[in-house]
C-alpha cells in the first residue's frame, strides 16, 4: 500500500490531536450512567458535534416500550454513513453507556481532565475514547481527497452494558445497517478477533418474615440464599479446571455482583434477591451452561422451606473468529507494528462485548481501539478510569491507516 499516504494520514492527525481531544472531553462531560440510562441526551450531543464536521448522524431512537421494559430510560442509536464508490463497508462501533462512576475518584468522573499525558473520567477507555478515534480516522481518511471504494458507517449505540439488543441488536434487527466488516471499540496493544459468553441470573429466594424473637415462626431467605451461594461459589474451583484452547482466555467463572433482602435487623428475612454473572468460554454451549447453573441451584436448596424463583437477565453467546475477518486482522496487526513499534497480537479477551451481536448477523468484526495492554490498566469500572493520550493518538493512525488499505 501506499507508504507516503499513510505518512499524510499520521501527520492530519498529529495535526488535528488538539481538537480530538477537546472532541473527547465534550462526549465524557455528558453522563451517561446505566443504570438508569438516560442516553438519548448524549446522543443528541455526539450528534450536535460531529455536524461541524460534515458527518451528518441519523438519529434511531429505540421505542420507549422496549426501552422501559429492558429496565432503562431511553435510548437513541447514532449512524453516520460515509460512501466513497462501489465496494464493502466497514462499520466502526463504540457504546456511549457506561457503569456509574462509584466511590473513590480523585478526579472528577465527568471533568475529562488532563493531567501528566491521560485523561481522566468515566467512558475515557471504554468507550468514548473510541468515538473520538474512529470518528477522526475516518476524517483523516477523506483528508487524502483518494479515490476510494466503498464505505465507512460510525455506529455509536448506547446498550453494551445491558447487553447490547436495543443497541447494535437493534439496529441489525431493523434492517438499518447491513456492514461487510466491523471494528468495535477496544485497546491499542491487541486486536481481538474472540471473546467470553455471559449468562446473568436473577435469583430470588422466598421465605417467611417473622419476629427475631420468634425466629421458628418464620423462613429464612436469607439463610436460604446462603447455601445457594455456597454452592455456586464451589463451582469456581471446578470451572478453573476447564481450560480454553483461545489465547488470552483462561477459564470459565461465576460472579455474584448484587445482593439484597431483609426489611430490618430484628426481622427475620422473607426475602433474598441476588444477581449471578457466569463467564462462558468459546468452546461451552450456553444452553449446557444455564441447564447445570439451575440444576446447582436447585440440588443447593432442596432442602429450603421456602421456594426460589430464576430468571434469566441476559445470555450473551461468545465471540467466535469469522473467516472474513483476516483483512482487518493483518491490517490492524501492520501497522500497529508500524506505529507502536511493537507486535500486536491477534488475541481472545475474558470480556464480552456487543461485536458478538455482527458475528451472529455474518458480519466478521475485531475488536480493536484506544486503550491500555489490560482493562485493569485503565481503570475501566473503577475510579479513576483514564486514557494516555498516547495511545488515543496512535490508535487513530492504525485505524485510519487500515481504513485506507481497505478501501483504497
Amino acid at each position: 500500500m501506499n507508504e507516503k499516504n499513510h505518512e499524510r494520514l499520521d501527520a492530519w492527525i498529529d495535526a488535528h490531536f488538539d481538537e480530538e481531544v477537546r472532541f473527547l472531553q465534550e462526549l465524557v462531560r455528558v453522563p451517561t450512567d446505566t443504570p438508569p440510562g438516560n442516553n438519548a441526551p448524549h446522543a443528541e450531543r455526539t450528534a450536535e458535534l460531529l455536524r461541524p464536521f460534515g458527518f451528518e448522524a441519523e438519529k434511531h431512537p429505540v421505542p420507549q416500550a422496549e426501552v422501559q421494559a429492558a429496565g432503562l430510560q431511553s435510548i437513541t442509536n447514532l449512524v453516520v454513513r460515509r460512501r466513497y464508490g462501489e465496494g464493502r463497508t466497514i462499520a466502526l462501533n463504540a457504546h456511549g453507556d457506561v457503569v456509574p462512576p462509584g466511590e473513590g475518584w480523585t478526579h472528577d468522573p465527568y471533568g475529562a481532565e488532563i493531567v501528566d499525558g491521560r485523561i481522566y473520567g468515566r467512558a475515557t477507555a471504554v468507550s468514548k475514547g473510541d468515538f473520538a478515534s474512529f470518528t477522526f480516522a475516518v476524517r483523516a481518511l477523506e483528508s487524502l481527497q483518494e479515490k476510494l471504494k466503498g464505505g465507512v458507517e460510525l455506529h455509536f449505540t448506547y446498550d453494551e452494558e445491558w447487553g447490547g439488543e436495543l443497541g447494535p441488536g437493534w439496529l441489525l434487527k431493523k434492517g438499518l445497517t447491513k456492514p461487510d466488516l466491523m471494528m468495535a471499540a477496544g485497546f491499542s496493544y491487541e486486536v481481538v478477533t474472540a471473546h467470553n459468553g455471559c449468562l446473568q441470573m436473577e435469583v430470588t429466594v422466598h421465605g417467611k418474615m417473622a419476629h427475631a424473637a420468634i425466629p421458628d415462626t418464620g423462613i429464612d431467605a436469607l439463610q436460604g440464599a446462603v447455601g445457594i451461594l455456597n454452592a455456586l461459589y464451589a463451582q469456581n474451583a471446578l470451572y478453573r479446571k476447564v481450560s480454553s484452547q483461545v489465547a488470552g482466555i483462561k477459564h470459565p467463572y461465576l460472579n455474584v455482583g448484587r445482593i439484597e433482602g431483609g426489611t430490618n435487623t430484628n426481622v427475620v428475612p422473607g426475602k433474598v434477591v441476588f444477581k449471578l454473572d457466569r463467564r462462558m468460554i468459546p468452546e461451552e454451549n450456553p444452553q449446557e451452561v444455564e441447564a447445570s447453573i439451575r440444576q446447582v441451584i436447585a440440588d443447593a436448596a432442596k432442602d429450603f422451606a421456602g421456594t426460589v424463583e430464576i430468571r434469566r437477565l441476559l445470555l450473551a453467546n461468545a465471540l467466535k473468529p469469522l473467516p472474513g475477518n483476516k483483512p482487518l486482522v493483518e491490517a490492524i496487526r501492520q501497522h500497529g507494528k508500524a506505529v507502536f513499534g511493537e507486535d500486536i497480537p491477534a488475541m481472545g479477551t475474558p470480556l464480552y462485548t456487543d461485536v458478538r451481536l455482527y458475528g451472529e448477523a455474518g458480519i466478521p468484526g475485531v475488536i480493536y481501539g484506544a486503550g491500555p495492554r489490560t482493562v485493569l490498566e485503565s481503570n475501566a469500572k473503577r475510579a479513576d478510569e483514564n486514557l494516555v493520550l498516547e495511545d488515543l493518538r496512535r490508535a487513530t493512525k492504525v485505524v485510519a491507516r487500515t481504513l485506507y488499505d481497505l478501501l483504497a
